[in-house]
């Protein structure tokens, strides 16, 4: 067994997730909103989720969110069925505020603050209405937009694509017993599903079935997916565990295979906005932040820079995808982008082995420190993206 140091790389990488969310301190209260009623302030309490505005117009619309409470807490904006995720920023810290930049079309919305990170949250309707004033976009940036949406919609498809075929040849050499070849295949299969996490996580009913960790699992739920695997391949790792029977290891493969295959269903099916993929890109990157640069995400494996340099990579394509638009709006963003990535890209492959990766417990406290600092300095332009490509 390895020595663990994540005791170590949450304490290096406690002040990062503050920073690298961009995190404020907020106005007590967070009453009010914009002359326009674009901007719409949002106050998260332990058991309140307050908006200045129940409805606003359609177009660019700024949610400001402020956490009251004393718990970190989410904002979404979900879609008329309470499921799909339109847009969402995590991780407020207590006393902090963030910032949630969508282009919404009219129609019904869910809005919902997440008081702990768990549970459905404490939801209340939204419209947007029609609006002639949305803000209108140039030919120009009208042909750099439908590009961009094109190449990222083939992206996810082709990921998902992938990842059906890798956690298929995944979950044959599990259920057969060949945990050997099964532990090497793992994070390799991992790496299309975080490349386009995000995505994935749209889906509220998909998710938790594939991708809970069990330090996340409420009262009462059943925890399946990844990682329920992960534990029954990395016994070592784990205290006083039973290994799975081969029927379980069956049910817990099929369940996994299953769900992989709607996932992918479904995400065949899906078009993009801009301000999605300038959002998705921020996500992942708060992917890194919060799970794989704490090493809290692979917990036995240890393979969270795989995860890690898979989520940079999303990121990074969908930065690359809406650069065209960035360069126009606001080129130093762009070129601020495009170096700290590469500086964190850096970072990555110095830790590059011939298998893959370092496991993340034998790493040292220096390597794990100039990661949190690189996220951390990608985080602070990345989190401009948003409004650098809505008009």
């Amino acid at each position: 067994m390895r020595t663990p140091v994540l005791v170590a790389a949450l304490l290096l990488a406690t002040p990062l997730v503050a920073a690298c969310t961009e995190n404020a301190p907020g106005d007590a209260g967070g009453s009010g909103g914009s002359v326009d009623g674009r901007t719409i302030t949002v106050t998260s309490t332990a058991d309140g989720c307050e908006l200045s505005t129940a409805q606003a117009p359609a177009g660019h619309l700024t949610f400001d969110v402020t956490n009251d409470g004393s718990q970190v807490t989410e904002f979404y904006l979900l879609g008329e069925d309470g499921l799909r995720i339109v847009g969402e920023v995590e991780n407020i810290g207590p006393e902090l505020s963030r910032q949630l930049v969508v282009n919404a079309p009219a129609g019904s919305y869910v809005t919902a603050c997440k008081p702990g990170m768990k549970g459905d949250g404490i939801r209340s309707d939204f419209t947007v209405t029609e609006s002639a004033a949305a803000p209108s976009v140039s030919a120009d940036d009208q042909q750099l937009v439908g590009t961009a949406l094109d190449n990222y919609r083939a992206y996810v498809q082709d990921q998902s694509d992938q990842l059906v075929a890798r956690t298929r040849d995944f979950v044959q050499l599990y259920r057969a017993g060949d945990d050997d070849r099964a532990r090497a295949v793992y994070p390799e299969a991992r790496t299309h599903w975080e490349r386009i996490e995000t995505v994935a996580e749209s889906f509220g009913d998909l998710d938790p079935k594939m991708d809970a960790r069990e330090a996340d699992l409420e009262p009462g739920q059943k925890w399946t997916g990844w990682h329920r695997i992960e534990k029954d391949l990395w016994p070592a790792e784990a205290e006083d565990y039973t290994p799975l029977t081969t029927k379980q290891r069956a049910a817990y493969a099929d369940d996994l295979m299953r769900n992989t295959e709607i996932l992918d269903g479904r995400v065949q099916k899906l078009s993009y906005t801009v301000d999605q993929i300038a959002n998705g890109s921020r996500g992942l990157l708060e992917e890194v932040a919060t799970g794989k640069v704490t090493g809290e995400e692979e917990a036995w494996s240890h393979t969270d820079l795989w995860d890690f340099q898979a989520n940079v990579d999303g990121a990074r394509v969908a930065f690359e995808g809406v650069q065209p638009i960035v360069e126009q709006h606001d080129p130093d963003l762009a070129t601020a982008l495009t170096t700290r990535f590469a500086e964190l890209q850096k970072l990555l492959d110095a830790q590059r082995t011939a298998t893959g990766f370092t496991f993340y417990d034998d790493l040292t406290q220096d390597h794990v420190q100039a990661l949190a600092n690189a996220v951390n300095a990608l985080a602070e332009p990345l989190s401009r993206l948003t409004a650098a490509v809505l008009p």
